[in-house]
């Protein structure tokens, strides 16, 4: 049946796409991830991700988490969410970023799966073919792309930020086994040392790139590599005690990113936009929020492009393992009906875009209306 909506000279923008989101991990603390009933976790994950959709977005790209069910639901249509197009666990190395293990946990038989792999949200993987094993087992659950950590990371209890993790055979087996199933690998690195090895290696999209020198950014660019970057916003640091080992590296990235969004404009880097919130419900809430603070170095036009087409780019990297075929982040003919109706005009007052319950009238995913406030 068609529905007619008159807009009365409101604005018609795409949905909302988030490249960097953890469905799974976004809004309960880490110590419930690590220690709750993981039946508990998905409840929160199926709730987070009903208020993702209100809040305008209407497609995530899931970088790290066993998101498999929650996508299974949301597709089939139990509870309303975004597209989700999931990488599976995290797959990273013994210390990497990713091993939340402890001392009692070790040694690991080579093969066999770690305590905090059993939930299929991380994986451990210590030779390549461990690495093409990993790889192989999130395509069979339905990966649409494969997510690895080549450098340390700020969350990790154990990963210095200058730590390079994955060896460069590690590194080519993913790429390999991906780009057998038509997919591509996403790497974590901050460093200019895990970046390049992972350029190397055949790998087409960085994530976060934030300690990176000028040589580097100007090699992402000659390549033709993406750079998925996110404008982290001070409370994501407060997360963690201060003082702590991963305090500390939340403030060197901080600093860092600035330097790196620079050297992205610079060298007019393939940049695409997502918030990486972990851990923390209330900054879950700020998602517009950090897409707004991106005008500290682009207008707010480009801003809401990257957001959009831009992102909608990035994911038809996916090729044929693309769970939603179809032309998506613009409104156009043919395209995926991913539709927002703003109360007012988001191009000079971007700041619409954080109050999603007042600015966003409609919101639409895939022609279905998820609000209609008019």
């Amino acid at each position: 049946m068609q529905q007619v909506i008159e807009g009365a000279g409101r604005v018609l923008m795409p949905g909302l796409i988030d490249a960097h989101w953890h469905s799974m991990m976004a809004a309960p603390s880490l110590g419930a991830i690590l220690s709750g009933d993981h039946r508990y976790l998905t409840a929160i994950a199926a709730a987070e991700s009903t208020r993702t959709l209100m809040r305008g977005f209407t497609s995530v790209r899931d970088v790290g988490g066993n998101s498999f069910g929650l996508k299974q639901a949301v597709d089939e249509g139990i509870l309303p969410g975004p597209r989700i197009y999931p990488s599976g666990a995290m797959i990273s190395v013994t210390s990497g970023h990713g091993d939340f293990r402890q001392a009692g946990d070790l040694p690991r038989t080579m093969g066999a799966p770690g305590p905090t792999d059993l939930e299929g949200d991380t994986a451990i993987a210590d030779s390549p073919d461990e690495v093409r094993m990993r790889v192989r087992e999130q395509l069979m659950r339905g990966a649409s792309q494969i997510k690895l950590t080549a450098g340390g990371g700020v969350s990790s209890p154990h990963s210095p930020l200058d730590a390079v993790t994955f060896t460069p055979a590690e590194l080519r087996a993913a790429v390999e086994a991906a780009g057998n199933w038509g997919t591509y690998v996403t790497v974590h690195a901050y460093t200019s040392q895990a970046i390049r090895e992972a350029i190397d290696a055949g790998v087409k999209v960085i994530e976060h790139g934030s300690l990176m020198d000028d040589d580097t950014a100007r090699l992402i660019g000659q390549k033709g590599v993406w750079l998925s970057i996110q404008p982290f916003p001070d409370a994501l640091a407060e997360a963690f005690p201060p003082g702590s080992f991963e305090r500390q590296k939340a403030d060197e990235v901080f600093v860092g990113n600035n330097h790196a969004y620079d050297l992205a404009k610079k060298y007019k880097l393939k940049t695409a936009w997502g918030t990486d919130v972990l851990f923390s419900a209330t900054l879950a809430t700020q998602q517009g929020a950090i897409l707004a603070s991106l005008t500290r170095w682009y207008t707010p036009a480009e801003a809401l492009v990257m957001a959009t087409g831009t992102n909608g780019e990035l994911l038809q990297l996916t090729g044929k393992r693309n769970p939603y075929p179809g032309e998506i982040g613009v409104v156009k003919e043919g395209a995926l009906a991913d539709l927002l109706l703003v109360d007012g005009d988001p191009v000079a007052d971007i700041s619409l875009i954080t109050r999603p319950e007042q600015s966003f009238k409609v919101i639409m995913k895939d022609g279905v209306i998820y609000r209609n406030t008019l």
